[in-house]
Formats: structure tokens, C-alpha cells, sequence
């Protein structure tokens, strides 16, 4: 006898009349197939629950649970729904075949059956099965392909702004670890603040992890200030310090023309924030639009105290580190005015903890 499917693929026969599933079973075992009886849909769905199935020929009329609801519920799990149902009926009316259509079945067969009938719909839609499935698997294949690629795009686009913050960093003549410090630092904060009563619920790991590779843009608008202005030991001119004043808002553009390519990104918008707010007083003295209190986004308002304690604590050409002590104590004058006091509070007990 010939042998046309696979050994593996098993169709699943539900019919509470005995003579019925030993005919379709005889058939199924002609081609090739592996039957699997059942006598109601109550059996059935505990079969396709332990096997994997490529195909179900499903009666209609049974006692426990009749075919139609057995059919429903199959197609509203999502392990199931995708496995084809060929309904096998006495009932020939056409709301009959059309109820097994809408509740999802691909084919209806009439009894008596014919076995040629059968085998020509069984090999149809086995095929049709296995042609779907491997459709699928394209496109879970596409689709991991797609997201490695965007993912070594973003990886690429942090690298190279990465790179322009060193530059941006180096023309101001700051420490050669300030970025990593700022990015340890930041996250250190945000860990503790996830702590407190009042920002447990604003601030999630997601929300940490990105805080620490944002915050080291802060200062990529450095990038069009002169160096002159950048590296000058004395005290700035009206004219300069208004030209120091314009780095928030470019940098905040650059990374503005970036997300319209890159679309809903956390890392950027976050960045963006950073960039943009991170001069920003908490008592509406800074700079550049004048936010104040809790209008500053909570990045920012992170990025501004622990960014001021790193640069504090290294060498500039114009003056040697303080201590993390003495930064602490210069910072305190500006509790409430450029920082918000219960952020540096915090910062006061973790400072150590900084490095």
C-alpha cells in the first residue's frame, strides 16, 4: 500500500459513533498518516492538549460536547487556532455548513463520505497546513533577522553620539572618565531614589538602565561652542556666557533630528530631556527656557546634582578636585536654589557610595 505522508503528522478523528472513526482511522492509516481517535469534543480537546496535531476531522453532532463548540474553543486558543478542522456532518442545510465556516473550520464533508472525497480534503489541507507553518516560521525568521538589525543600527547611533560627547567632553578639557563616572553615578542615584516613598513609582529599572547610558550626552551641544569659551580659566563675558548659555538647546536639536529617523525610541527621548533641562534651577533660575520645581523632567533634575558633584570632584585646569566632602558641602548652598533638596539629600547619603 502506498505510503503518501509523513510518519509524523497526526490527525486527530473525533466521532462518537465507533464504525464512523474506524472507517476514517482505516483511511487516515492508507496514507501515511498517524491517527488519533476521540469520541466528543470534551476528548478531543484533551488530545490536542498532550499532541501536536497537523489536522482534526471533527463531527458535528456528539453527546459531552458537540463539534461546533469544540471547534470554538479551539480556534480562541492560540496553540490551537491554527490547526485546521474539516467538520463531517449528516446535516447537509447550508446554516449547517455555514455555522462550521464562521466558528472557523476550513472544510465540511457530508455523510456518507466518500473515502476518495476524504483523502482529497485531508491531503488539501495538510498541505495547506504545512505551507502556513512554514510561512510563519519565515516570518519569525524575518522577523528576528529585522530586530538584529535595528538593534545593531541603535548600537551604531549610540556609538557615534557617544563619540561626539567625548569631543564635546575633551573641548571643555574634562576628565578623561567623566562620562563613565557620570553614567555609574546616575545609575547609583536612580537605584537609591527607586527606594524612597516619593519616586518609587517614577522611577522603574527600565528607567535606571536608561538613565545610565543617557546621561553622558548631557553636554553633546559643547560641540559648537568655541573652545576658547570652553577652556577659559576666568570668569565669561555677558556675550560668552550667552553663547556657553546656547549648548542645552542645540545639543537637544541634534538629538531631535536623530529620533525623527530612529522613531519611538526610550534611550533618545530620555537623552533628550537630559540634554535639554539638565541647567535647569529648581527655583526657575536657570537655563534655557526657566523651568522650575518638578516642571524639570526627573533625568534632568538627576543628571544636574550628580553632574555637579563629578565635576566638582575633578580636576579642572583652573583649579584642583574637591574631596566628595567638600563637593557635598559647596552643593548644600544650592539645595533648594539650583537642586532639588530631596534628590540631594539623597545624593548626601549615597555620596560615598559615588566614584
Amino acid at each position: 500500500m502506498a505510503q503518501e505522508g509523513r510518519e509524523d503528522e497526526k490527525i486527530l478523528i473525533v466521532d462518537d459513533v465507533e464504525a464512523n472513526r474506524f472507517v476514517l482511522r482505516d483511511i487516515v492509516q492508507s496514507m501515511g498518516y498517524i491517527p488519533i481517535l476521540a469520541e466528543n469534543g470534551e476528548q478531543a480537546l484533551k488530545v490536542v492538549e498532550r499532541f501536536p496535531v497537523q489536522l482534526v476531522i471533527l463531527d458535528i453532532a456528539m453527546p459531552v460536547m458537540d463539534g461546533y463548540e469544540c471547534c470554538r474553543m479551539m480556534k480562541a486558543d492560540a496553540r490551537t487556532r491554527n490547526i485546521p478542522i474539516v467538520f463531517i456532518s449528516a446535516f447537509d442545510e447550508p446554516e449547517d455548513i455555514v455555522q462550521g465556516f464562521a466558528l472557523g473550520g476550513e472544510d465540511y464533508i457530508t455523510k456518507p463520505f466518500i473515502p476518495e472525497v476524504v483523502k482529497a480534503r485531508v491531503k488539501i489541507h495538510l498541505r495547506l497546513y504545512e505551507a502556513n507553518q512554514n510561512l510563519m516560521d519565515l516570518n519569525r525568521k524575518l522577523q528576528t533577522s529585522v530586530n538584529a538589525q535595528l538593534k545593531q543600527m541603535e548600537a551604531e547611533r549610540k556609538n557615534v553620539l557617544y563619540a561626539l560627547g567625548r569631543v564635546a567632553r575633551e573641548n571643555a578639557h574634562y576628565d578623561k572618565t567623566n562620562m563613565e563616572r557620570l553614567s555609574h553615578n546616575c545609575r547609583v542615584m536612580a537605584e537609591a531614589l527607586q527606594l524612597t516613598v516619593t519616586y518609587s513609582g517614577l522611577i522603574s529599572d527600565t528607567f535606571v538602565s536608561t538613565i545610565e547610558i543617557a546621561a553622558p550626552l548631557c553636554d553633546i551641544g559643547n560641540l559648537t561652542v568655541p573652545t576658547d569659551i570652553l577652556q577659559k580659566t576666568g570668569e565669561l563675558t555677558k556675550e560668552e556666557m550667552q553663547i556657553m548659555q546656547t549648548h542645552p538647546t542645540i545639543g537637544a536639536k541634534i538629538l531631535r533630528d536623530i529620533q525623527i529617523s530612529s522613531g519611538d525610541n526610550d534611550f533618545l527621548q530620555m537623552s533628550i530631556e537630559i540634554v535639554n533641562y539638565h541647567h535647569e534651577n529648581w527655583d526657575g533660575t536657570g537655563y534655557p527656557t526657566g523651568k522650575e520645581g518638578n516642571d524639570i523632567p526627573l533625568p534632568a533634575q538627576i543628571v544636574a546634582v550628580v553632574n555637579s558633584f563629578c565635576a566638582l570632584t575633578e580636576s579642572r585646569s583652573y583649579r584642583e578636585a574637591y574631596t566628595p566632602d567638600e563637593a557635598i558641602a559647596i552643593m548644600e548652598e544650592d539645595c533648594g536654589v539650583k537642586f532639588n533638596p530631596e534628590i540631594f539629600s539623597v545624593l548626601k547619603k549615597i555620596h560615598r557610595q559615588m566614584i
